[in-house]
């Protein structure tokens, strides 16, 4: 498997940065990406990087924020043949909300219905090609780490805390063990990798790619996180986007070479 790190909020001379997250991934033959961004610069950074989005076999948006999936109208246009594959309850419909202030966070509204014809919903556990897997949320109670964000859908005219059904994870089996990519981990960096290892038992976890949505977080979260990511036994975990340069340092200093940072044009081999 060959990953390549398309969108970071960080990204090096003669590549651009945007505050969301998009991944090539090339294992057995097949491409995939994981997420397009917020707007074009994936496929501007792709070509600098020797990616060609045309050749894409199988999308994947690892949930309904417009940071992942606002780019999906130029996939679609540059890409004539493959699936975009989301969950079942994947919706317009995602808000941050303090008080009674809302904004609409979640993907841009109609893309969903013009591009019907392209996208697949899932709502179960899914293999969409040799080793790859989708993996949905099995962690009870996830409307609480919504509630506390300030995340909420909005649901037949009602505010409901996002539990984040709409999230899930792609698993790529190597020869490492099994890589998690899960772009921002609203369910917990720590459940995902428990949800992964009880499905797939018998397998080693290797490493868990994406955001950990801490940028919000106080030290004494994070250093918890950090405590319940060593006690899973991962190898590796490489994280940005929503992680915060203040939680990658504690998440460093807690985990040392264990924790490696995402960049435009990170490069992730197993």
């Amino acid at each position: 498997m060959k990953a390549t790190v398309l969108i970071d909020n960080i990204a090096p001379k003669g590549l651009k940065d945007e505050w969301g997250l998009c991944v090539h991934i090339e294992h057995e033959g097949k491409n995939i990406l994981l997420d397009t961004g917020a707007g074009r610069t994936f496929k501007e950074n792709a070509k600098k990087l020797g990616v060609d989005i045309s050749e894409v076999d199988y999308g994947v948006i690892s949930h309904a924020h417009f940071d992942h999936a606002d780019g999906l109208e130029v996939f679609f246009n540059s890409n004539a043949d493959a699936k975009v594959y989301i969950r079942k309850s994947c919706e317009e419909n995602c808000y941050a909300r303090r008080l009674c202030f809302a904004k609409y966070i979640g993907i841009k509204k109609g893309i969903l219905t013009k591009f019907g014809k392209r996208i697949e919903k899932v709502d179960s556990d899914v293999e969409i090609t040799k080793g790859v897997y989708l993996i949905s949320h099995k962690t009870e109670n996830l409307s609480e780490k919504g509630k506390k964000a300030g995340m909420y859908r909005k649901e037949n005219g009602k505010w409901v805390p996002d539990d984040f059904s709409h999230e899930q994870s792609l698993v790529v089996k190597t020869q490492k063990g099994l890589v998690i990519f899960n772009s921002c981990c609203h369910g917990g960096a720590d459940n995902i990798i428990n949800e992964v290892a009880k499905t797939f038992p018998n397998e080693k976890i290797y490493a868990l790619v994406g955001g950990f949505h801490l940028y919000m977080s106080s030290d004494s979260e994070v250093q918890k996180l950090a405590q319940k990511i060593e006690e899973t036994g991962i190898s590796l975990i490489y994280t940005g986007h929503c992680t915060g340069e203040k939680a990658f340092r504690i998440l460093f200093e807690k985990l040392g070479d264990k924790c490696k940072q995402l960049y435009v044009g990170c490069v992730i081999e197993a």
